[in-house]
């Protein structure tokens, strides 16, 4: 029996300066396909309206809307019937969002928090504008991209029931390509100041140093000011339709994680999963629990300064290369898929419905568990 979901993201449509539209399309691709109804409700910005990639997904209904007061007249019915509500993080006036849901809500009421640490440290900062340290403790479920220690402090510190639920990957969007390498390196991400000494040393500073290997950066939002080298190029922008060709002319891909996430750890990026699929091996920086989703130095490569990751580029035979990519893609197929997530989601729902004393939608409990893969 399918379950009515209903969904309030930052965005699905626009995959613009955001990591969450790529990680909400696989789910919820994910989720339909294993049967369910999904309902996307996303606030209409106008820097989403201008780099939408993905105005009308296939695999749910998404619908736009202007204010708070919009959303609680036209949407009221759909999330007071929905069998699970799930509010995200960053989603605007996520507070009153919040609220609005669990007054309304008959279903199971979630939260979806894909910036944990950030949201971590915002909630004792008292800086947080989408979620307080008393609704974190109210939904019922309290989805993490996060994994390890943190989900304890979230319980101990605001009585969340924090569950990982990690980004993934969609397989029939990712996979190798048969083109050559155009180039050695490259790196896909927003500029974030807390990356970029990451991306300084790991690529710019090679880049400085083999003026005859060919780099790439791509992503918004990097100042102007920044000087980089000649055999560096820049794309601005690539969507998610192309990131499959664009990790394909790679020889390697480069994962940078952002200061927050490498503090708690456990913290894997979409990225890391996108260019494992597609078959491109990774270097990356070193954080806590990253061996539990990739074997180092069989799966994914790590490079600590310039001379690692030029020790990597010059001297590792292309025949070890292509053991790293295929035993990570291999990895990804087995653990990290959207489909792989969806029965999670299915799973916590399935605890959470017979809880005792749990307000219930009817629909949950009445689904044969646990739905396998």
């Amino acid at each position: 029996m399918s379950l009515r979901f209903c969904v309030l993201g930052l965005s699905i449509t626009s995959s613009w300066g955001n990591g969450h539209a790529t990680t909400y399309r696989a789910l919820l691709r994910a989720l339909a396909e294993r049967g369910h109804d999904v309902l996307f409700l996303e606030r209409d910005a106008p820097w989403y309206a201008q780099n939408r990639d993905l105005p009308a997904p296939p695999f749910c209904r998404t619908e736009l809307y202007g204010s708070l007061d919009e959303l609680r007249a036209r949407f009221a019915a759909e999330v007071r019937d929905a069998d699970v509500v799930i509010v995200g993080s960053y989603v605007p006036d996520g507070c009153a969002v919040g609220e609005w849901v669990l007054a309304t809500a008959r279903g199971i009421s979630a939260f979806y928090d894909i910036d944990t640490p950030v949201t971590a440290r915002r909630l004792a900062d008292g800086g947080c504008e989408y979620l307080t340290p008393a609704l974190a403790g109210r939904y019922p479920l309290y989805l993490s991209f996060t994994g390890g220690p943190l989900l304890d402090k979230l319980a101990r510190s605001y009585g969340a029931n924090a569950r990982p639920l990690y980004c993934a990957v969609d397989p029939l969007l990712y996979e190798p390509s048969s083109q050559l390498a155009r180039w050695d390196l490259g790196y896909l991400g927003t500029y974030s100041p807390d990356r970029q000494p990451g991306l300084e040393c790991r690529l710019l500073e090679p880049a400085r140093r083999r003026p005859r290997l060919r780099f790439t950066v791509a992503g918004p939002q990097y100042p102007s000011a920044i000087a980089w080298p000649p055999n560096v190029e820049r794309v601005m922008h690539v969507a998610p339709g192309e990131h499959r060709e664009f990790y394909g002319a790679q020889r390697f891909t480069l994962n940078l994680t952002r200061a927050d996430m490498i503090a708690a750890g456990w913290s894997p990026s979409v990225r890391l999963f996108e260019a494992a699929a597609c078959g491109v091996p990774i270097i990356s920086d070193a954080w806590p629990g990253l061996e539990d989703f990739f074997t180092p130095g069989r799966e994914i490569l790590s490079s600590q300064s310039p001379e690692e990751t030029l020790s990597i580029l010059d001297d590792l035979p292309e025949a070890e290369r292509r053991l790293v990519a295929t035993a990570a893609r291999q990895r990804v197929l087995r653990e990290h898929t959207a489909a792989h997530r969806a029965v999670t989601l299915e799973g916590y729902l399935q605890s959470l419905s017979m809880s005792p004393g749990h307000r219930k939608s009817r629909r949950v409990g009445e689904i044969t568990w646990p739905r396998s893969l």
